[in-house]
C-alpha cells in the first residue's frame, strides 16, 4: 500500500520513436532576401521546416496538394509544402530535378 504522498507507479511503456527518413534529396538549399531578413529578424533557424519538408509533412497544404507531393516523391516532380512561420506564410519548394530547394514568400513566387 504506497503511503499518501507516494506517486502510484504507471505502468506505461516508453518506446522511442525512429525519426523518420528523408524521402527525398533537397540539393542546394536557398532562401529569397525577403524570408531571410523574416526569419533572422525573428531569430527562427530554417532548418526545423526543411526537416519536415524532407520527410513528408507538408505543412499547411490541401489535401489534393499533398497527394500531388506523395506522387512528385514517387515520380520525380515538383515538391511544395507551406508553414505559417512567425505570422508569415513561407513555402518551400524543392525542384523535380532535386537540385535546389526553395524557401520564398508566395508574393515572391
Amino acid at each position: 500500500m504506497p503511503f499518501d504522498n507516494q506517486e502510484p507507479q504507471s505502468s506505461a511503456v516508453v518506446i522511442p520513436l525512429k525519426p523518420r527518413p528523408p524521402l527525398f534529396p533537397l540539393g542546394r538549399i536557398v532562401a529569397t532576401r525577403g524570408v531571410l531578413m523574416h526569419l533572422e529578424r525573428e531569430g527562427i533557424a530554417a532548418d526545423p521546416y526543411l526537416d519536415r519538408h524532407v520527410r513528408g509533412d507538408w505543412g499547411d497544404v490541401p489535401p489534393e496538394d499533398a497527394e500531388a507531393n506523395r506522387y512528385a516523391v514517387l515520380v520525380g516532380a515538383r515538391i511544395q509544402s507551406s508553414y505559417q512561420i512567425a505570422g508569415e506564410r513561407v513555402w518551400i519548394i524543392t525542384e523535380a530535378d532535386r537540385s535546389v530547394t526553395t524557401l520564398l514568400f508566395p508574393c515572391e513566387y
